[in-house]
């Protein structure tokens, strides 16, 4: 999946993270990642490496050639040759090896507070000074480089054409797993293998319920409003979030004027995603419709997004980073109405150039009634 990733793409990642190391004083960096969805690219974006099975860490001194460490019971779980690090160490107790190498050193570690096992945790003990470095590591990262865009956007090229899967399938009597199994398929097929977080959020009268679950045995009516979220990493393991609203009838009174906060944050995103412009100033020219119409947002309104698929900086209050050209921001303000029974969820990825902000899958910002055919047929 990663063969033949250009040296200087390489040295490239390696030079920015060792160079916010180094700036915020640490001898070395340490990225924990494991299988759980969403928290094994920190790994594979500065190995290779795929994680299939249990978990790995790789270690980047600041000075010195790079280390990646996996559990003895994962020596068969993934195709280590894939790795382009030479030191590939395979150990009981993980823990015990990077107590040995990092004694007396000031470490940055990315995963410390969700990710590192507490075996490993426990074995280190206070052989080293390990600080929790998730937000400077993400920062580091954040502008993606023409090779990363290439894949961001075959990323948004499958789950668009997955949105439309499911909308080809989408019909009221049709279970919740019916119709989004063909989108899983079509997401295998094109390589995303596992890299999916598909999930659902549906509710009667033109209105969706809040709460996002797992496609199940539910049974769309003809009544419902349904919000696909559509989360997925293609074969360059960037990740991307596309997706709309589907109501087969009318939508609700409450649905349609989050419609409407939804175009006046389509229409300001464009210029809020701006290079100079803060993350702050981002999520207020976002949120501003929607508070300004009584709902409050349930989920963060957007974050960039990489080879993890939540990545700092967050588009919200108080975040002053300023947003810089090659940015990826998934932005998905998440309304729900003052009594917490209706929602309106729709999610893209957008790149932020020297011109403004742009939404790269091209879906129109409005709800399908499920009648709709892909443009051009």
């Amino acid at each position: 999946m990663y063969w033949g990733l250009p040296q200087d793409e390489i040295e490239r990642r390696y030079r920015l993270v060792r160079e916010a190391a180094a700036r915020d004083g640490f001898d070395a960096v340490l990225v924990c990642g494991n299988e759980y969805t969403g928290f094994e690219g920190a790994v594979t974006y500065l190995s290779g490496f795929v994680i299939v099975h249990r978990y790995a860490y790789v270690l980047l001194p600041v000075d010195g050639d790079p280390a990646i460490v996996f559990p003895s019971e994962a020596r068969y779980v993934g195709e280590h040759g894939t790795s382009w690090i030479d030191e590939q160490v395979f150990v009981d107790r993980p823990g015990e090896w990077i107590a040995d190498r990092l004694r007396g050193k000031r470490v940055a570690v990315y995963g410390l507070d969700y990710v590192m096992t507490v075996r490993d945790y426990a074995a280190i003990g206070d052989t080293c000074e390990l600080v929790a470095w998730d937000v400077a590591f993400d920062h580091a990262r954040m502008v993606k480089s023409e090779l990363e865009l290439e894949s961001v956007r075959d990323s948004v090229r499958i789950n668009t054409e997955g949105f439309w899967v499911f909308l080809e399938h989408f019909e009221p009597g049709k279970t919740e797993r019916e119709v989004l199994a063909p989108c899983e398929e079509y997401f295998v097929g094109q390589g995303c293998g596992r890299w999916t977080m598909d999930m659902v959020l549906d509710g009667p009268n033109g209105s969706a319920l809040p709460e996002f679950k797992i496609a199940g045995s539910h049974v769309f009516g003809a009544t419902e409003c349904i919000l696909p979220s559509l989360e997925v990493a293609g074969p360059g393991g960037h990740w991307v979030e596309v997706s709309r609203a589907i109501c087969p009838g009318q939508p609700s009174d409450d649905t349609k004027r989050m419609l409407d906060a939804y175009e006046e944050y389509y229409a300001a995103a464009p210029d809020a995603l701006r290079p100079g412009r803060t993350a702050h100033d981002a999520h207020r020219a976002v949120s501003k419709g929607f508070l300004d119409r009584g709902f409050h947002l349930g989920h963060v309104t957007g974050h960039s997004i990489g080879m993890t698929m939540i990545e700092f900086p967050k588009i919200g209050e108080g975040v002053e980073i300023e947003l810089q050209a090659g940015m990826v921001l998934s932005m998905h303000p998440h309304a729900i109405s003052a009594d917490g029974q209706a929602c309106l969820y729709m999610q893209d990825t957008w790149l932020v150039t020297a011109d403004g902000g742009v939404p790269l899958a091209g879906l129109p910002m409005r709800i399908f009634d499920g009648t709709e055919s892909r443009p051009g047929r």
